[in-house]
């Protein structure tokens, strides 16, 4: 029978020619990517507040970079004057002019003219006022104090914090300390001076350089001096050092719960342990309480987060969700953790989750684990317990829960190179209504791992033994026992090259794999937690293609695989290519149950290409193309690209036969250094239909951010869809409004920084 030609689907060449394309050279100004996250991170930390639009303060102008960075010693230090002129009547009292300054330690006092009395070490100076210390910089018409006390006020102030960003202006300024100053009548914002985005003016600011804090009264927030907020007393970070006090609010549109509203409060409780407390409440539904507690000590930390609502308007009763992780070093090579999630319902992520993977959330796991570990040993003994978060799937998709679980294994060198090993697991499978029982997995085994610079080889022999306790069952003790051998070997070699004009190193690694297991039959054995594992490249080194241990497959298959590496200069791996196959000498013959036997004599080509020649671009592909069936099964394509600074482009396609077909396109596409618009589309073309679709747009500028984002999601596996508006005003340095809407984009779109 002639072989049918490989014709690949239009919109698989279509995704490859979106790949090919987005290789193509940059222009110039495309090459200043971005690097503090590397492409291909799975979420990019929040970076820190920019203020590179910033033009450089008027009153850096005054700024003496040589003076002390810290006021520790200023007590005890000595004042030095200087001045063009000096008179004195009686030797106690001085009038100094002519570029006068006063120093002592960290500060530092400029005027045309200073009054200075030696005994009380007051003084009083005009003219061109200019102070500086540690922590502030200013400009004033007058400033009078004293040395001892270390005190002063001034008159028609400009001030800059130089701790923060923070800078404004005062009809007084009193220096009330080393750390302490308060203004009257004042202004406080991170704008330029000269261009006020927004500005906060208020009766009294008290900043304190040491906490971090600062408080003011009788306050107003302007926008382009138009006022939209009065508050009487608000509580501020004045270097982003964490404070008690309300934090921004957060607000928004879901289809799904109507406009809500959050208002959460700060606890700086101690500097190991801290609380937010988060009022909430949604236009359909109703109030509802949340909070977080955080704790740092020196054997453990951990986070608790709860939200309650005593009554659903839309659904009629309590909803209520609960996450608390902890984990504990116990000293001597034990530890303890604990990762806990539980909701009030099947539905409480479709009505309140506000991400695509969390609204489709529909398993929900627990677990509470202690383990150990030694030189030659590790063990772990706990308990994994599952709640269906979907109301569109049965109870019995629910997995058991494991009451317990422990494992113990080992890496026991013998002789030579010769080791011995121990994979154990023993564990109670829990479940309503279901077949119960216990399960004991034990594989013992010898290795005898040899190398050499250019090669290696790992001869292995097993015997796996696994018996079940089930109850209600006829048969109550079923076990199997079956050898288990295999070899693994390969060689390493490598040239030098010069390919885009650089040097890099080609390697050239071929790799075989041997594995024989005799066949037994396992029908009578239950399945509690085992799944066909996913095929791919590192599947075909793997002694089982099953997860648990409820099936252990037959086999006498060779791997042959080869792969190609470039690395540069520095050892980075800049290329990686694979291409592999599995040669079946017998049928496999060991299934889960409803499953036929596999009865090919080779399995799929697997091939994965990986490209990162340069920090700007990334592309990763990997394919299966089934000899057996003459099509591809699986067909992965992605690239990720660098724009700009701190924009980014991403385009995915999926495929795996009779599961998925997906597109996934995302973008942060900067248009200036103010505005870039943001998006992402994900849509499967085996349901015609989108999963996810987001537009929106950035507005950055030296001391504010506007973040605007429409949302169309589907929020469970039935496929109901939610719309939503998510709306974010940031002050930098100051706190934001409305939703968290750039912690979302960076869930949303890989690489948005």
């Amino acid at each position: 029978m002639p072989r049918r030609p490989v014709v690949l689907p239009p919109r698989r060449l279509l995704a490859l020619a979106v790949a090919l394309a987005a290789t193509a050279p940059l222009h110039a100004a495309d090459l200043a990517a971005a690097t503090a996250c590397p492409l291909g991170s799975i979420l990019c930390a929040k970076p820190a507040i920019d203020y590179s639009q910033c033009p450089v303060n008027p009153l850096m102008a005054d700024y003496v970079p040589s003076l002390p960075a810290t006021a520790a010693g200023r007590a005890n230090a000595p004042t030095d004057i200087r001045a063009a002129r000096s008179d004195s009547s009686n030797g106690r009292e001085y009038t100094l002019t002519g570029n006068v300054t006063l120093q002592r330690l960290d500060q530092l006092l400029r005027a045309d003219r200073i009054d200075y009395d030696r005994d009380s070490t007051a003084y009083a100076a005009s003219g061109n006022v200019r102070y500086q210390d540690h922590a502030l910089l200013l400009r004033a018409d007058s400033i009078q104090g004293s040395t001892t006390p270390d005190r002063a006020t001034a008159r028609d102030v400009q001030y800059l914090l130089l701790t923060a960003h923070g800078n404004g202006s005062a009809r007084a300024a009193q220096i009330l300390d080393r750390e302490r100053s308060a203004y009257s009548d004042a202004t406080y914002s991170t704008c330029d001076p000269r261009h006020r985005l927004w500005e906060m003016s208020a009766r009294r600011i008290d900043i304190d350089s040491a906490t971090g804090i600062g408080r003011a009264r009788d306050v107003s927030m302007r926008i382009k001096g138009v006022p939209f907020f009065w508050w009487p007393y608000l509580r501020f970070p004045a270097n982003g050092q964490r404070m008690s006090g309300l934090l921004a609010p957060s607000f928004g549109v879901s289809s799904n719960s109507g406009f809500f509203l959050r208002l959460p409060y700060y606890l700086d409780l101690a500097p190991n342990y801290d609380a937010t407390v988060i009022p909430q409440i949604y236009g359909n539904r109703g109030a509802m309480l949340g909070g977080q507690f955080r704790y740092l000590t020196a054997s453990s930390h951990g986070t608790v987060n709860a939200d309650y609502m005593g009554h659903d308007r839309l659904s009629g009763g309590r909803r209520w969700s609960l996450q608390a992780q902890d984990s504990t070093a116990l000293g001597n090579g034990w530890s303890f953790n604990a990762d806990i999630n539980r909701v009030s319902d099947s539905r409480y992520f479709e009505d309140f989750g506000n991400s695509l993977t969390l609204a489709a959330t529909s398993l929900l796991g627990s677990s509470a684990y202690l383990y150990g570990s030694g030189s030659w040993w590790n063990a772990s003994l706990g308990i994994d317990t599952f709640q269906l978060t979907d109301p569109t799937l049965p109870y019995t998709s629910l997995p058991y829960a494991r009451l317990p679980r422990a494992t113990f294994n080992a890496d026991l060198p013998l002789a030579g190179a010769l080791e011995f090993g121990l994979r154990s697991e023993a564990v109670a499978f829990r479940k309503r209504n279901a077949l119960e029982g216990d399960r004991l997995d034990l594989y013992p085994y010898l290795a005898l791992p040899l190398q050499g610079a250019a090669w290696f080889v790992r001869p292995e022999l097993g015997y796996r033994y696994t018996t079940y306790q089930l109850q209600q069952s006829a048969n109550s003790s079923p076990d199997r026992g079956l050898p288990i051998g295999s070899v693994n070997a390969g060689l390493v070699f490598d040239r030098d090259v010069h390919l885009f004009g650089s040097d890099y190193t080609q390697t050239l690694e071929p790799q075989a794999y041997y594995l024989y297991v005799p066949y037994r039959n396992q029908n009578n054995l239950p399945v509690f937690d085992t799944q066909p594992l996913t095929f791919d490249y590192w599947q075909m080194f793997s002694s089982n293609t099953y997860s648990g241990a409820d099936r252990q497959i037959n086999a006498n298959n060779l791997t042959l695989a080869l792969t190609s590496r470039l690395l540069d200069a520095g050892g980075v791996e800049r290329l990686s290519a694979s291409l592999g196959e599995i040669l079946y000498f017998t049928p496999q013959r060991v299934t889960l149950p409803g499953m036929p036997p596999t009865t090919y004599s080779r399995s799929s080509y697997v091939g994965t290409l990986s490209v990162a020649l340069s920090p700007d671009w990334r592309l990763d592909v990997a394919q299966q193309y089934d000899p057996n069936a003459q099509r591809m099964t699986v067909s992965t394509i992605g690239v990720q690209r660098r724009i700009g600074g701190d924009g980014v482009f991403n385009f995915a396609y999926r495929y795996r036969q009779g599961l998925l077909d997906q597109y996934d396109v995302s973008a942060l596409w900067p248009l200036n250094a103010s505005w870039s618009l943001v998006g992402r589309w994900n849509y499967s073309v085996r349901d015609h239909s989108t999963l996810e679709a987001l537009g929106g747009v950035e507005w950055d500028s030296c001391c504010m951010a506007v973040r605007v984002v429409a949302r169309h999601y589907v929020r469970d596996f039935a496929g109901d869809t939610s719309n939503a508006i998510m709306f974010e005003v940031e002050f930098k340095g100051l706190g934001d409004v409305g939703q968290k809407t750039g912690d979302f984009l960076r869930r949303a779109i890989l690489g948005y920084q």
